[in-house]
């Protein structure tokens, strides 16, 4: 069954409002994650640059892969959610003040609940656009699933969070990182699920 315009509506405000606060947990905690985001964040620790404008950035090419290859409404979807995330990046700090997060707290909670809202947004023919619309693509034409795919990408960025963040907090970015992938690999398989 179709979801309705409401519904795509209202999953999408939910899935941003929750992958929103878990990038904005992150961030205070000084934590990484995978994907896009995990590379915006990385870019913003070096340079100062906001996360909301490198995330609109990085994901430029990939609304349009996206749109390419799932459809316009699919790249509308999604460029519509990478806004609003970056959107809630700014709102909740700047409602929930937080000081001194510890960063395995961070680095859970942030990826977890960013794992919720991606889930959400791929049941709903939408992404977070980057690496995600990769992973989905990947899914529909390899027969891989997208959290598999996701968890490779993710490797490589964490990893590469090693030149700029603390040992300690990687290993707990890592975990989190794991934590969002087993999110999607146990929900989000072909046949499951069909979004409308």
């Amino acid at each position: 069954m179709r979801h309705s315009w409401v519904e795509d509506v209202v999953a999408t405000l939910i899935s941003t409002y929750l992958a929103g606060l878990g990038v904005a947990l992150l961030h205070a905690g000084g934590a990484v994650t995978g994907g896009t985001a995990g590379l915006a964040l990385l870019v913003g620790y070096a340079t100062g640059i906001p996360f909301a404008a490198l995330f609109l950035a990085v994901n430029v090419p990939f609304v349009l892969l996206g749109a390419w290859r799932k459809g316009v409404a699919f790249g509308v979807r999604t460029l519509v959610a990478i806004a609003l995330v970056g959107l809630w990046t700014v709102a909740h700090p700047a409602m929930l003040r937080v000081s001194d997060l510890e960063p395995v707290y961070a680095a859970v909670t942030g990826n977890l609940l960013a794992g919720l809202g991606m889930l959400i947004l791929f049941r709903h023919n939408a992404s977070m656009g980057g690496l995600n619309t990769l992973a989905l693509l990947a899914q529909e034409v390899l027969g891989i699933r997208a959290g598999y795919v996701q968890l490779g990408f993710d490797v490589l960025i964490i990893g590469a969070a090693l030149a700029l963040t603390p040992w300690p907090v990687v290993l707990a970015s890592a975990a989190g990182a794991a934590l969002l992938n087993a999110v999607l690999i146990m929900n989000h398989r072909p046949g499951r699920y069909t979004a409308g």
